[in-house]
């Protein structure tokens, strides 16, 4: 079972930093920095398994669009405006009217921001059950800034508008053949929102709740605690409930695998809390809770059980 916490994260990332200096390229703070004014940031990333149902019901739309989301959202954590893609599909069989549709709807959405596909490649993979989408997309930081949250901050939440794409193996696991309409719902795309809030209001902290779910929280957090409570307005969807019911997945597991009704995580002061819930536009949002002195922990209080969580 493939475990999302990825616990080898740390040992990937002293690997990877060896690399990070060359006669071309200095990486400082996860920026890209080059002989430009500004800073970059790449990421690449996928959607995974759910790609087997879009596959299956031909919602390449859908799956475009997870596909982007699931890179501009956190291109949206280092502040970076994206302006090139790279793709990469995957699919079980040659299927042209498949790939065209797909990347008509690449290309819509790239339009739509100002986005360059300046590369690509499409794999036919037999041995496959599903679609998979992979981006790479980069974009340039003008002001690059610390991706943490400080003590005393509190913590705004953004709705999720259900699975978006991580906890599919899960999914599968306990759903087996069945097939339900919230299995093929896009991921929400939170970087417009993030770019125009963060023109307005001094974000500390950031995360995008994917794979790891809340224990990505950890990441953001150097002597402190963030603490979620039971008592905000981002209730889980009735899939989550389903999820818990059925699969009798515990209150630690469901926490660490699905984002339960939050897709976004914001750290700021106390006195900007409102104006980031009132400026999110048509995204619901409510302070879930608050950063606190501590030992790098996220403590929550279950929104199924009132269980105390702790990672």
């Amino acid at each position: 079972m493939y475990n999302t916490t990825k616990p080898y994260k740390k040992e990937i990332i002293e690997l990877i930093k060896k690399t990070q200096e060359t006669n071309y390229v200095l990486i400082k703070n996860d920026v890209v920095m080059k002989n430009f004014s500004c800073g970059e940031f790449h990421h690449t990333d996928g959607m995974g398994t759910k790609g087997i149902y879009h596959w299956n019901q031909r919602s390449f739309k859908n799956a475009v669009i997870d596909a982007m989301a699931m890179n501009l959202n956190d291109l949206a954590m280092a502040r970076a405006v994206p302006y090139a893609v790279i793709d990469h599909l995957f699919l079980p069989k040659d299927d042209k009217e498949a790939i065209l549709e797909i990347v008509n709807y690449l290309a819509e959405e790239c339009q739509k921001r100002s986005i360059a596909i300046t590369g690509g490649e499409t794999a036919i993979h037999d041995n496959m059950e599903g679609l998979e989408i992979s981006i790479a997309m980069l974009g340039f930081v003008k002001n690059p800034k610390p991706n943490l949250f400080k003590v005393g901050d509190v913590l705004v939440g953004i709705e999720s508008n259900g699975l978006h794409s991580n906890g599919f193996t899960k999914v599968r696991e306990i759903f087996g053949k069945k097939y339900k309409q919230e299995f093929i719902a896009p991921t929400a795309i939170y970087s417009d929102a993030i770019f125009n809030l963060n023109e307005k209001v001094d974000i500390h902290g950031m995360m995008h709740i994917t794979g790891g779910a809340f224990t990505k929280l950890k990441d953001l957090l150097i002597g402190a605690d963030a603490i979620i409570n039971d008592s905000h307005k981002l209730e889980p969807q009735e899939i989550f409930l389903e999820l818990y019911k059925k699969g009798g997945i515990s209150d630690k597991e469901i926490y660490q695998t699905f984002n339960c009704g939050i897709g976004f995580v914001l750290g700021v002061d106390k006195n900007e809390a409102d104006k980031c819930i009132n400026e999110m536009g048509n995204f619901k949002a409510d302070i879930i809770g608050e950063v606190i002195d501590g030992k790098g922990n996220v403590k929550i209080l279950s929104k199924f059980s009132n269980k105390k969580i702790k990672y």
